[in-house]
């Protein structure tokens, strides 16, 4: 036996003690993660629920009624009429194909034969009857991409197909603007070759269309355009060894450097402006997806603001008990009656899950347009300062999970469409006594400033400054406004002074 300092015996023994805690249940954590989902993923998700649970299904119940989708083909048969009476005058693929003595498949390889006028109207009657249409955008034809266009060319070019395979690492190797982002000698102990292969076949497609790419930086780029365009001369090529100094405005070293008039550098910076220096943005690197609002925000009868939520977005599912009742009643198997009792429970748990995001989102959201109201009447100059605990307090939350809502969710107002996290933005106090000003109305008021200046009155960051608190009463200081310019991508006062001065020169 053990005895602890105090006399007492130390020995083993059970105690009961009541707790409290909160454990986190795999539906629960699954929640809060639908709750940070974009519409995009969320749809994923659902799609991958609807394969994976015989007891989902979607909800059709907003489609169109069957009288209503009849009358609703009835308007489409009217408003194409001219096109139907036209096309049914059109003789049919088999008639075509008739007068070539020939079969329908080698006339029209991709298309089978159809009646006149058919394909149109079937496609708009089984879209309004709820019916799987053909999608429409498998018959878009696809935009050339920058590979595809440089391959044809390459391929031409090269003889070889160590060469041919050499070239296509370098296109592989491309960014987004068309420059080279790899090294050459790194290209080389990729490929086993000898670097001298690779300058090669690097020199050979540089002649490639759109002139620029393959260019391993923007001097180089230029010079390649300059080059096709008969301007390459010595000047010039000084002058893209100092692209530095030009981008600086500073025409004066330029001028020094070039050993030129100004008339000439104006000519020369004239002709240099008229390149591209992104020579492959003309041409496809990838499906873009267009931003689809969560909320819209709309003005009100009563003077005040109207919020829907876009359902357009918001996945819909259904639990079908029948089907779970039916099945449940012929099964004896005890794994199939546990597989489908977690099939009913996971429905459950997804359809209430998807209308508390929905109501959630739709909370904050109105929470937001009520503290931003002057921002959505007058603009961003009466952009509120907000933090997430200030809307997290009025609508009795949690601050993370006002954070998750906010997260990959977009307001479309009548200003525009903006993310949520938009709106909350830092406070910046108030000299004269008064209510704090948001950050990003003092990013805009002092974009405002800058925009509004002239060659001879460029403001320093200490103007700035000063200005901000005469006139609105903002308490920031100079490293501030600094800080804000750079985070605009705005330069200091004095390359603003200096290219000012020189578009004046050349102008």
């Amino acid at each position: 036996m053990f005895v602890g300092a105090d006399g007492m015996a130390l020995s083993p023994r059970l105690e009961v003690r009541q707790a409290q805690s909160l454990s986190l249940t795999p539906q629960l954590m699954q929640s809060i993660r639908l709750l940070q989902l974009g519409h995009l993923e969320l749809n994923g998700f659902v799609e991958a629920e609807l394969l994976r649970n015989p007891l989902l299904e979607r909800d059709e119940a907003g489609d169109d009624a069957p009288g209503e989708a009849q009358a609703a083909v009835e308007t489409l048969d009217a408003s194409f009429s001219d096109t139907f009476s036209q096309s049914s005058q059109l003789p049919s693929a088999e008639a075509i194909a008739d007068g070539y003595d020939t079969s329908v498949e080698n006339v029209f390889p991709e298309q089978p034969a159809a009646e006149p006028g058919g394909p149109l109207r079937d496609i708009g009657i089984k879209a309004l009857q709820g019916g799987e249409a053909p999608d429409l955008d498998q018959y878009v034809a696809s935009g050339e991409t920058l590979s595809d266009h440089l391959e044809a060319q390459t391929n031409l070019l090269l003889k070889t197909q160590s060469d041919r395979l050499i070239a296509r690492y370098l296109t592989d190797n491309l960014d987004e603007n068309g420059y080279l982002a790899v090294p050459l000698d790194q290209g080389a102990a990729q490929l086993g070759c000898e670097i001298e292969d690779i300058e090669a076949v690097l020199l050979a497609v540089q002649g490639c269309d759109p002139v620029g790419v393959y260019a391993r930086d923007l001097a180089e780029c230029l010079a390649m355009q300059l080059r096709e365009r008969d301007r390459l001369d010595p000047v010039m090529q000084r002058l893209l060894q100092h692209l530095d100094l030009l981008a600086a405005h500073d025409l004066a070293g330029l001028m020094r450097l070039l050993a030129c008039d100004r008339e000439d550098l104006a000519e020369m910076i004239a002709e240099i402006r008229a390149l591209d220096p992104r020579p492959a943005r003309a041409y496809e690197t990838g499906p873009l997806e267009a931003v689809v609002p969560d909320v819209f925000v709309r003005p009100g009868s009563d003077g005040g603001w109207q919020l829907e939520l876009n359902t357009e977005v918001l996945p819909r599912v259904l639990v079908n008990r029948v089907y779970y009742a039916s099945v449940s009643k012929r099964t004896r198997d005890r794994s199939e009656k546990a597989f489908l009792t977690d099939c009913l429970q996971t429905a459950n748990w997804l359809a209430k899950s998807l209308d508390q995001r929905a109501q959630t989102i739709l909370k904050v959201a109105t929470e937001i347009v009520r503290q931003q109201d002057a921002f959505l009447v007058n603009g961003v100059a009466h952009l509120r300062p907000m933090t997430l605990r200030m809307v997290a307090e009025a609508i009795d939350m949690h601050e993370s999970t006002v954070s998750r809502v906010t997260a990959n969710k977009y307001l479309m107002t009548p200003r525009g469409l903006f993310e949520m996290k938009y709106f909350f933005t830092t406070a910046i106090a108030s000299s004269a006594g008064g209510s704090d000003h948001s950050a990003e109305a003092v990013r805009h008021r002092i974009r405002e400033l800058i925009e509004a200046e002239t060659a001879k009155s460029v403001l320093s960051d200490d103007t700035i400054a000063e200005m901000l608190k005469r006139e609105q009463g903002i308490d920031v200081a100079r490293r501030t406004v600094a800080k804000y310019r750079e985070g605009m991508n705005i330069p200091s006062s004095v390359v603003r002074r200096r290219q000012k001065k020189s578009l004046e020169a050349i102008a």
